[in-house]
């Protein structure tokens, strides 16, 4: 049973750029940030992250390659081993490959999961 008024709050995205820039600020603790704004210092964390992760995904772009030159430190598959238009991306012990069927948000998606 509620007895007093709802404490769920709406916060406008100038508040969340102020907060978030008053906690990134050199010397700024969150957690006296979150105290003096009123908030739990989760919900610092939680916008600090989807400003984040905006960030990345604001950074994609559509790539078109031409021609069959290779640049300079690319491990390529070689054609015999690739479908058309397949994608394969190479990192670390991992090879991941991408149909080219595939959507631009599948594609997206794995490649933000590579760079976590």
């Amino acid at each position: 049973m509620i007895t007093g008024g709802e404490r769920r709050r709406r916060w406008s995205e100038e508040d969340r750029a102020r907060i978030l820039a008053a906690a990134s600020a050199p010397g700024a603790v969150v957690t006296e940030v979150a105290r003096r704004e009123d908030i739990c210092t989760s919900l610092i964390y939680l916008w600090r992250r989807e400003a984040r992760t905006a960030e990345r995904l604001a950074g994609f772009t559509e790539v078109v390659v031409e021609g069959s030159a290779e640049p300079p430190g690319a491990k390529l598959t070689p054609a015999c081993e690739r479908e058309t238009g397949e994608i394969v991306v190479e990192m670390k012990h991992v090879r991941i490959r991408i149909g080219g069927k595939a959507s631009s948000a599948l594609i997206a998606a794995t490649l933000q999961a590579l760079r976590s």
